[in-house]
């Protein structure tokens, strides 16, 4: 017999490189939903922390050394991914990729772009930046993925003001609690928009 619900939920994997703590805030955001699910994750670096998470909440986990961005589209298929989300995930997507999955990629970004993107802007990077400008804001954007980086499509943004003369650290802590209250939930928002 066909599970009814299972066929008609929006299937999401999410790519990770770092510790996937915003992975396992989508996973928990979305257990029991009944128009998204997470299907799977992928780790482009050995996380057995995280392989045990997925095992627990019964999503597919695989590690995926080296840049064979093939094995990585493999396991969108097998797992019948319809949406990539790029939580922390560090490696440049390439072109074949991108064309498989049109305006179906989502990352998010620890600035508010435009400002402190691209090449080499990730993590503590974008966070260095932002209190060398003395910014008075940072925040986060969430965007769609074109062949630039974090140039793509821009879907939502969440800023903060920042205290005055904060520091990398500081500002590392804002961002992140922006992107455990906000990625899942705009994923979400804009997921289901489209429907």
């Amino acid at each position: 017999m066909l599970n009814f619900v299972d066929e008609m939920q929006t299937k999401i994997i999410i790519f990770i490189s770092g510790a996937g703590s915003n992975a396992r805030e989508i996973i928990r955001y979305f257990d029991g939903n009944e128009a998204i699910t997470v299907c799977g994750v992928v780790s482009s670096k050995e996380n057995s922390e995280m392989a045990q998470f997925c095992e627990i909440h019964r999503v597919p986990f695989l590690h995926i050394s080296g840049q064979d961005f093939s094995a990585y589209l493999d396991f969108c298929r097998n797992t019948k991914a319809q949406w990539i989300i790029l939580a922390g995930f560090l490696k440049k997507i390439p072109t074949d990729l991108i064309e498989a999955f049109p305006e179906k990629i989502i990352n998010i970004h620890p600035s508010l772009l435009p400002n402190f993107g691209g090449a080499g802007m990730y993590g503590q990077k974008v966070h260095q930046a932002v209190a060398a400008a003395d910014q008075a804001f940072s925040g986060i954007s969430i965007h769609l993925v074109n062949e630039e980086f974090d140039k793509g499509k821009l879907l939502f943004q969440h800023a903060q003001k920042l205290p005055k003369n904060a520091s990398a650290n500081e500002i590392e802590k804002i961002v992140r609690a922006l992107e455990i209250k906000y990625f899942a939930a705009d994923i979400q928002r804009y997921l289901t928009q489209l429907v």
